[in-house]
């Protein structure tokens, strides 16, 4: 059975309702160019999304050489056939006429197009003269969350075992640092205990700070089919907006910004006051459950209504919810990682599980969501800074691994200190310390807190920027190099999703023009710096995205996540794979720890944790004393108030956050008709109380204001809780005057500020103070989402092959038929 669908007014496509512990039925989403039919496409070509982290599987429709629509895979355990918005318009955004398709160098202040060579001898001349002048410190590299495996591993082994630089990161800093900070301290490694299949069998799912709604669609409406199908799941949302994922809440938190940790405290005390614990799990697993129960004893649901502003009985009532059920899923994202205590808070979240023994089982597990689509990948190479493999930078024996993997001598791989987090990156690069900064497939230029900040740290004539992108962006007009890449689509690799599952993606057309991928850039680099191991062989020694991948391999074999019995052909065809995928486990590992033994002991763990007040890491020999059998570690953590409060000037707690229709700084997003379209400019959600005292209408312009900038946007009266203002961050200048001081008042981050959690580093984009002034009234209410409306022209906005249209095809099977 077919249907026609407009997927931007609904995008989560028509239900398929199932029961628990059925399997999750087919239904496969298409969208083709306007007026192609389905049996003129030249070839279909494998993939999965790069849009979200979600990792839904598709295939690439060819024509004529050019990308002309997508298809899910209805094998795939991912998304079994269903795609969102993103995933089935954005692919527009390859074809758009302002790519990057030669190399830029600055002459005389201007970019100027010039060729391949004259690029890459000024960024190795420089390279060299650095590292001659200062050494490896001088030079520093910050990624992305959406390149491949094969290209994140190239550059961690340039940087840390061919440079020896400790400065590497990515934009993953900004949206799941916390993530795997909290998993570390948890668990003693990354990666994520449970299953996307866990919500097919969970009778409570709980959404910490997570709008699933809107930044994974494809998973809410895997939700929503178990929500209308037989015994549904409850819902606890806990969220200061009324997202959709709120509308289905059984129970609905909105807390005040900041008081994150509060909240947990407070439904966990309740947990422990009924006594609604596995004792014999905690015994047996775990350490650190007494220090949780005297930490957790004053957070009574009195005290905490007060501190988060939330009713008592509805604390009372979410954590009987939390406390009673037999299968009870946690996820957790940004609400909880941008926020004040963010890896405090995601680890009282682990804690949940921990204490209820609700791990390794069916409905049973607690994911800490990636906000990119190769965000783990990021993780797991070390091209976040931690190192290749989960290995643990204070750990010697780890450090003679890689030595012996990459044939370098063991004191060139950095290991002094901890890893170079991104915002003492950009410290050092403002100090004058970090004089050549190397950015791929990202824009600082708008994600980063406090824009005017950043733009003057770019902007120094004593730091040498490269920048290597798809597209011109706020970021590369700030550059002395930039470097032109082929998108997804252009090139082949692998990336991993936040549940583990491993999916190729193989190139499907030619980059425009000369550019080229990643990896070949990366490669590139290495060949004329020429990097050498100690027998004098190429450092690295691959030179492709296959060889690369079994390289990779070689480093993941004995670490958790282990990719050995994964391989090209093995990803082709079929469903991805979630790892460790070994000869114990040819067909991967659907859920960790399910025999309830963990990657923490002392020799292999990847982290000895840290203080989550101050972020000092734990000594090797704290560790040991703490956790010598390599438990599960339940850590208590006390509430502290936010460094920045509302006050007298400014009164309300400003969030930031993602809609669903655009993706980052729009780059991609708002060159593709339809989801640019849906949500064309920025806007501010204000509560009906708020606007009455302020006077303020729907649609009216308002000035926001912060102790650090201003932005004007178009008011959207919402239930969002009073007090609170939400603002959408991935809007910018690259469609107007990217140079332009006057115009600097579209980004939702020329108002957040610089501050970052302790443990996992990652910046605070929650918790900024802020005041609003009426400007003048508006046009009418502003523009909700529809697939109608005129998408605004501007560089790189026009209707491509897709044209405007919405309308998708989605494919059912005969009812019965999948549901097995």
């Amino acid at each position: 059975m077919s249907f026609s669908r407009d997927r931007i007014a609904e995008p989560w496509g028509t239900r398929t309702p199932y029961g628990p512990g059925r399997s999750w039925p087919q239904r496969v989403d298409q969208y083709l160019a306007d007026g192609l039919d389905p049996g003129s496409v030249d070839r279909w070509v494998q993939s999965a999304s790069i849009l979200h982290s979600n990792g839904d599987a598709l295939d690439i429709a060819v024509k004529d050489n050019e990308i002309v629509g997508v298809r899910g895979r209805g094998v795939d355990r991912v998304n079994r056939g269903r795609l969102g918005p993103k995933d089935l318009f954005g692919w527009q955004a390859n074809a758009s006429p302002d790519r990057l398709t030669r190399p830029l160098i600055r002459q005389n202040g201007e970019l100027v197009e010039t060729d391949w060579d004259t690029a890459m001898d000024r960024i190795v001349t420089r390279s060299r003269e650095l590292l001659d002048e200062q050494g490896p410190s001088a030079i520093g590299f910050y990624t992305s969350g959406q390149l491949f495996l094969e290209e994140y591993y190239t550059l961690g082994v340039i940087a840390h075992g061919a440079i020896g630089t400790n400065h590497v990161d990515g934009n993953t800093r900004l949206c799941t640092a916390t993530a795997a900070e909290a998993l570390k301290e948890s668990f003693g490694c990354d990666g994520q205990p449970g299953s996307y299949t866990d919500v097919d069998h969970a009778d409570v799912i709980a959404l910490f700070g997570h709008n699933v709604a809107e930044t994974q669609t494809v998973l809410w409406a895997r939700i929503l089919d178990r929500l209308a199908g037989p015994n549904p799941p409850a819902i606890v949302c806990v969220d200061p907006r009324p997202t959709p994922v709120a509308d289905h809440a059984a129970v609905h938190l909105a807390p005040l910004p900041g008081t994150n940790v509060a909240l947990m405290n407070g439904l966990l005390h309740e947990i422990v006051a009924n006594d609604w614990v596995d004792r014999e799990w905690i015994d047996r697993h775990t350490v650190g459950f007494e220090e949780l129960r005297t930490q957790l004893a004053p957070y009574t649901p009195e005290k905490v209504a007060v501190t988060c502003d939330v009713p008592a009985d509805d604390l009372r009532e979410a954590g009987r919810l939390l406390g009673t059920t037999d299968r009870l899923l946690s996820t957790v994202l940004q609400g909880f990682y941008q926020s004040h205590q963010a890896t405090a808070a995601a680890v009282q979240v682990n804690n949940l599980h921990l204490i209820r023994g609700m791990l390794g089982k069916p409905g049973c597990g607690v994911l800490q969501m990636n906000g990119q689509p190769t965000a783990q990948n990021t993780r797991e190479c070390g091209a976040d800074g931690d190192l290749a493999g989960f290995r643990n930078w204070a750990n010697d024996a780890h450090i003679a691994e890689l030595a012996k993997l990459w044939n370098v001598e063991t004191d060139k791989i950095p290991h002094y200190g901890p890893p170079t987090h991104a915002m003492q990156m950009f410290r050092y690069a403002e100090q004058g310390s970090l004089k050549m900064l190397w950015v791929s497939a990202t824009n600082p230029a708008v994600s980063m807190p406090e824009l005017a900040r950043i733009r003057s740290i770019l902007s120094q004539d004593r730091l040498f920027l490269v920048v290597q992108d798809i597209f011109r962006t706020e970021t590369t007009e700030l550059a002395d190099v930039v470097l032109p890449a082929a998108a997804w689509g252009e090139k082949t690799g692998t990336f991993t999703n936040a549940d583990r599952t491993v999916h190729l993606s193989d190139k499907a057309v030619d980059p425009p023009g000369q550019a080229r991928p990643d990896l070949d850039i990366f490669l590139d680099y290495a060949r004329r710096m020429d990097f050498r191991d100690k027998d004098g062989d190429p450092l690295p020694s691959w030179h492709d995205a296959a060889s690369a991948f079994e390289a990779w391999k070689q480093c993941s074999a004995g670490r958790p996540c282990d990719y050995t019995g994964l391989s090209y052909d093995r990803l082709r065809g079929e469903s991805g794979i979630q790892w460790p995928c070994t000869t114990e486990h040819p067909d991967g590992t659907e859920r960790l720890y399910t025999d309830g033994r963990f990657f923490s002991t002392p020799d292999y763990c990847e982290s000895y944790g840290k203080d989550l007040v101050t972020g000092a890491p734990l000594e090797p020999t704290e560790y040991r004393a703490l956790n010598p059998d390599g438990r599960a570690i339940i850590k208590a953590a006390e509430y502290m108030r936010p460094h920045e409060e509302p006050g007298e000037d400014h009164p309300f707690a400003l969030i930031t956050g993602r809609t669903l229709y655009h993706f980052h700084t729009r780059t991609k997003t708002g060159r593709v008709p339809q989801l640019n379209a849906a949500a064309p400019q920025v806007w501010v959600e204000i509560s009906p109380q708020d606007a009455l005292q302020q006077g303020i209408m729907d649609g009216d312009v308002l000035a926001i204001s912060s102790p650090r900038g201003i932005l004007h946007a178009q008011a959207r009266i919402t239930g969002i809780r009073p007090g609170v203002l939400f603002i959408p961050f991935h809007y910018g200048y690259w469609d107007s005057n990217p140079t332009a001081a006057a115009d600097h008042d579209r980004a939702a981050n020329e108002l957040t500020v610089t501050d970052w959690d302790p443990a996992s580093k990652q910046p605070i984009f929650k918790t900024a103070a802020a005041a609003v002034t009426r400007v003048r009234a508006g046009d009418g209410p502003a523009p909700a989402p529809t697939a109608t409306a005129a998408a605004p022209v501007g560089p790189g906005i026009a209707p491509t092959a897709g044209g405007s249209a919405a309308a998708v095809t989605e494919t059912r099977p005969p009812i019965g038929e999948d549901d097995r």
